[in-house]
Parts: C-alpha cells; sequence; structure tokens
C-alpha cells in the first residue's frame, strides 16, 4: 500500500477508537480525521469538503425542522392517544403502538417521535399496573424499523444516497428502500410483538409500593440541627413507613449505617438516603426537620410554583464527564438536581460530586419552563415533566401534517426532488407560524449534520489513497469461495460489528467505500452492495449507545446494559438474514 493508504487507515483506526470511548462529539473526530487527511495531502480541499455541498445533510437538516413542528403542534397526538388504548395485554399493546410508531419513523426522525411517546407510555403503564420497561424498548427498535422503509426515514439512507450520488450513480428514490426494507420492518415488529414479553424483564422496584411502573431514585435528606427530628427515633419522625419512599441507610461523619431500625436516633447533621418513586419525592421536601442534603442547589425553589423533570442526558450533552459542582448545574440550567438514576441502578453518592454519563435520568426540580427551555438543546435528549399530560394537538397541527404530506408525495412521485421538496416544507413551517425561525435553527442537531458532510471527506480519502481497493481485496479473498453471495455477507456482517462500537452514519461512510470497491472487483452492481450498506448500518439494536433513541428510554424504562443484546441480537440477525436474500432480488448482482 502506498503511504496515503497507511495514513488513512491510521486515521480511520483512530477515529474509530476515539468514538468507541465516546470521549468527543462524533462530529470532532469526524471533522479532525478530515482536517488530518487534508493537511496532509491525502485529499484536495474540493475532496475533504464535498459533502458541505452534497444534498445529503442539508436534506437531513430541513426533515429535522419538520420533525420539531410536529412535535411543537402535536399532530401525532390523536394517533398516540388512540394508540395506547386499554390494555388487552401486553403483545396486544405492544402492536398496537408499534405499527403507527415505525410508520411515522419511515417520513419523521425518530427522536422527537420517542420524545412524545416516552411519558406518555410510562404514565400509561403507571395506570394499567404495568412496567414501562415492556415497551419503550421495543418502542425504540420499532422507530428504527420503521426508518429502513424509505429514503428520509433515517439519515443513514440519505448519506448512502448521497455517496451514491457523489460517486457518480443516481441517487436512492424516495421508496426505493422500501422492497427489502418494508419486508424486514414487518418481520421485526412481528418478532418485538412476540419475543419482547419473553426476553424483556418487569424492570421494577424491590418493594411493593415502588413496583408499580416506576423506577427507583435516590434522594439525600439532611436533619436539621436542633429541629423537630434531632433526638427523635426513626418511627417517631413519621419516617418509617412513608408512602412510596423508604429509608435505607444513614450517613453519619462519614460511616453509613444501613439498614435502618425504626429506633434508630436521629443526629443533626445526619445524611438520610431515601429511595422511591421519582414522583413521591416532593412528599420529602415539605417534612419540617429535613432539609435537601444538596440544600445549596435547591433552597430557592418552591415546590408552589416548581415542579419536578426526568431529564435523560445524551452523547454529546456537554454534562457528559462533569459532575453537578463543575457544570454549575443550578445556574446555567435553572434547576436542581435531586436525584440521579442510572442503568437501572440509584446512584447512592453525593449528587454533586458523581461524574455524569450518556444515559444517566436527572431528576431535577425547576420552574415550569425547564422542559420548554431545554427541549432543543444539546444537553439532554429528553425531557418531561413527572406526572404531566401531553398537550393537545393545536390548531396549527393539520396544516403541518399537510406540509409533511405534501413532502413525501412531492418527493415520492418525482415532482421535486427530496431537497427541495425538503427545504421548501422548511420554509412553509416558518412562514405558517408553525415554527418561529428560532425555533427552526435551535431544531436542527448540528452535530450530526457535521459527521454527515464531514465524513463524505473520509470515503473520499478511502477511495482515492487506494485503502478501499485493498480492503475490498481482502473481502474477496475471503469469501472467494462462497461467491457473490459470500461478498455481500462480508460486508453486511462489517457492517453490523462496526456499528456496534461507533455510530450507524459513521459506519455508513467507513463500508460504503469497501462495498462499492468490492463490487467493482467482482463486476457486480455496487448498487445493490450500497442498499445492503444502508440497510444493515441501521441496526442499531445490540447497545444502549448505539443511537440516540436507544440512550433517550435507558433511564425512564429502568434498563440494565445487557437487556439491549438480550433483545436486539435477534433483531440484528433478523435484519441480516433478511438483507441478503432480498437485496439481490430487486437490485439483481
Amino acid at each position: 500500500m502506498s503511504w496515503e493508504a497507511w495514513l488513512t487507515l491510521a486515521v480511520v483506526v483512530g477515529m474509530i477508537a476515539v468514538l468507541a470511548r465516546d470521549r468527543v462529539p462524533t462530529s470532532v473526530a469526524v471533522i479532525g480525521g478530515v482536517v488530518t487527511l487534508l493537511v496532509a495531502g491525502v485529499i484536495t480541499p474540493a475532496q475533504a469538503f464535498v459533502g458541505f455541498s452534497n444534498a445529503a445533510p442539508i436534506t437531513v437538516a430541513a426533515l429535522y425542522v419538520l420533525a420539531r413542528a410536529v412535535e411543537k403542534t402535536g399532530a401525532l397526538q390523536p394517533i398516540v392517544s388512540a394508540t395506547l388504548g386499554e390494555g388487552n395485554g401486553t403483545r396486544g399493546t405492544l402492536a398496537r403502538l408499534l405499527m403507527p410508531s415505525a410508520a411515522a419513523s419511515a417520513f419523521l426522525n425518530n427522536t422527537p417521535i420517542v420524545a412524545m411517546l416516552v411519558p406518555e407510555i410510562t404514565n400509561w403503564s403507571d395506570r394499567q399496573g404495568q412496567s414501562p420497561s415492556r415497551f419503550l424498548m421495543p418502542l425504540s427498535y420499532a422507530c428504527m424499523l420503521g426508518g429502513m422503509v424509505t429514503l428520509i426515514g433515517t439519515s443513514t439512507n440519505l448519506v448512502v444516497s448521497g455517496l451514491l450520488e457523489d460517486a457518480g450513480m443516481a441517487p436512492l428514490g424516495m421508496f426505493e428502500l422500501t422492497a427489502a426494507g418494508l419486508p424486514i420492518a414487518l418481520a421485526g415488529m412481528l418478532m418485538l410483538v412476540l419475543l419482547s414479553p419473553v426476553l424483556l424483564p418487569d424492570r421494577r422496584g424491590a418493594r411493593d409500593d415502588l413496583a408499580e411502573g416506576f423506577r427507583e431514585f435516590s434522594v439525600n435528606m439532611a436533619v436539621v440541627p436542633d429541629g423537630p427530628f434531632d433526638g427523635m427515633s426513626v418511627e417517631e419522625a413519621g419516617l418509617r413507613n412513608l408512602q412510596g419512599v423508604f429509608l435505607v441507610e444513614i450517613e453519619r461523619r462519614g460511616e453509613l449505617i444501613a439498614p435502618v431500625a425504626p429506633e434508630m436516633l436521629l443526629r443533626g447533621g445526619d445524611r438520610l438516603i431515601f429511595v422511591g418513586r421519582a414522583d413521591l419525592v416532593v412528599d420529602l421536601q415539605g417534612k419540617r426537620g429535613l432539609e435537601s442534603a444538596e440544600r445549596r442547589h435547591v433552597e430557592e425553589f418552591d415546590t408552589t410554583r416548581h415542579t419536578f423533570f426526568e431529564a435523560v442526558i445524551g452523547a454529546t450533552s456537554p454534562l457528559v464527564g462533569k459532575t453537578l459542582k463543575e457544570a454549575e448545574f443550578r445556574n446555567q440550567y435553572g434547576g436542581a438536581v435531586v436525584a440521579i438514576h442510572r442503568a437501572g441502578h440509584r446512584v447512592l453518592a453525593k449528587l454533586g460530586a458523581v461524574s455524569l454519563r450518556a444515559g444517566d435520568t436527572l431528576l431535577v426540580i425547576s420552574d415550569t419552563g425547564f422542559a420548554e427551555r431545554w427541549r432543543d438543546r444539546n444537553a439532554f435528549l429528553l425531557v418531561s415533566q413527572l406526572g404531566g399530560s401531553p398537550p393537545a394537538a393545536s390548531k396549527k397541527a393539520w396544516i403541518v401534517g399537510l406540509i409533511g404530506l405534501g413532502i413525501v408525495v412531492g418527493a415520492g412521485t418525482g415532482v421535486l426532488p427530496v431537497l427541495q421538496a425538503s427545504l421548501v416544507g422548511a420554509f412553509l413551517l416558518v412562514i405558517v407560524g408553525a415554527l418561529t425561525p428560532g425555533e427552526a435553527r435551535s431544531s436542527v442537531d448540528l452535530d450530526v449534520i457535521l459527521v454527515i458532510a464531514g465524513a463524505f471527506g473520509i470515503a473520499a480519502a478511502m477511495r482515492v489513497s487506494g485503502l478501499a481497493g485493498h480492503i475490498a481485496d481482502l473481502v474477496v479473498t475471503w469469501t472467494s469461495a462462497m461467491g457473490p453471495m459470500g461478498a455481500m455477507t462480508g460486508i453486511v456482517l462489517v457492517t453490523i460489528l462496526l456499528h456496534g462500537v461507533i455510530t450507524n452514519n459513521a459506519t455508513a461512510v467507513l463500508v460504503f467505500p469497501v462495498a462499492v470497491s468490492t463490487a467493482s472487483e467482482l463486476s457486480l452492481n455496487p448498487r445493490a452492495f450500497a442498499v445492503a450498506v444502508a440497510i444493515s448500518a441501521s441496526a442499531s439494536f445490540l447497545t444502549p449507545i448505539a443511537y440516540q433513541t436507544n440512550l433517550m428510554v435507558w433511564g425512564p424504562g429502568g434498563y440494565r446494559f445487557g437487556d439491549y443484546t438480550r433483545l436486539g441480537l435477534p433483531l440484528t440477525l433478523l435484519v441480516a438474514v433478511g438483507t441478503l436474500p432480498l437485496v439481490p432480488v430487486f437490485w439483481p448482482l
């Protein structure tokens, strides 16, 4: 290999390592790789930044605006309310929930769809006496399956379409992927309905009064020195049989006392660690004689004017890797964290000293505008008010629906290319007042746009340096005994394995040039291999960090890391097994 190919390989391997460790935003890793290759002379400026003039990132940005308008106006709310109904068993509810969710995800960004549904599913589960863990992960997976069906269903499909165009081939049509994507999506949803009740554990608390569909949260309170509880026993203070909340241990001068006996005498300054239902934590705030152990964060909040929110931290959040103290959470975010929930476990530590991670769920007390302020920011993937009802559809919901339908019909019939249709739709949404210009601007996930645009430079480097050709030679050599189908199997497996450690868009960009080079080596149809990459790169089922909607449901569902693999592995195998026979039928090799 040439030095350019070796350097490109080193940059790609380094980029994968950085992305797998999740220490920096994906966009920083990708753009950093592009700049390195540009400075080294592997690619020209035109090749490095070709993605910024490609239709893919601009189309994705316009579709983010549409998705935000749908979320804001509640255009899907009537469907959401009718979907859950009144039960009829777990499988019946899953069937009613997954089909419309997947259908909506075929045309809208799935992040706002999941954001709208998580609070409603959680509240519905509580009313029905079921655990939300039965429904939230299947919801995330169904939305991903729905994204496989159309060109605009997921940004990965648009990335592959843009790469095809950049390579001199026709871009993907609006419904070109439907031939293979729809059967796989339907089979996947059937699998979710059948296997979810069997494979997903009921993530409930240890006590009956905590088990009715809520996760455990840890809350630290302190006994006020010389207050009414100083010198009282736990039972005398009325802390023995609290509804939905119980005292698990006491920290006294650095020593932990557990279990806590009813006759245990309280002393001023004792730190009391409670666990219980998140929506009942407010009861502790009203007890005279107790104050929050994080009082400097919450003393300014009046529970008659403020309320509690669940906020899920995303992978690109500036909070990741910081403590609440380092982030100055109270001043920067206008709220106080009173509990942290992580990967199905309560965090039993001083909250201000906990280093935050992607997927952490924070219980925040703030004013009622907290959710609106932070909904479109990258600090949180999901912000929902505890016990709050979802907003009813606004008067402009039908206008948003018509504009969305116009985008789909215009692009599907070929009246307008998908880029132009999406841009016209985004401008119309602002003109009719469905969104303000500021809301439209903030709805775009800049990290995703930069990843998509920068990724074209990585793909160009792999192509012009010869690295893609060398890797293709290895794929052909390893799979030569199995013929063309063996080569496609190798590409699909590489895509799925790589997707286990990095994002779907980054995976598609890295595998695409190898797939096209492999097809050229064997004189096969490169479009068939590109479609196989697009579909298999959307199979983000194996870990909570594989896709942002998986992170969004991690805390609210109370899931453990292994729960994703338990349900995700059969789905991943289904996508692989379904892709291999279907693609050659509709895109002959």
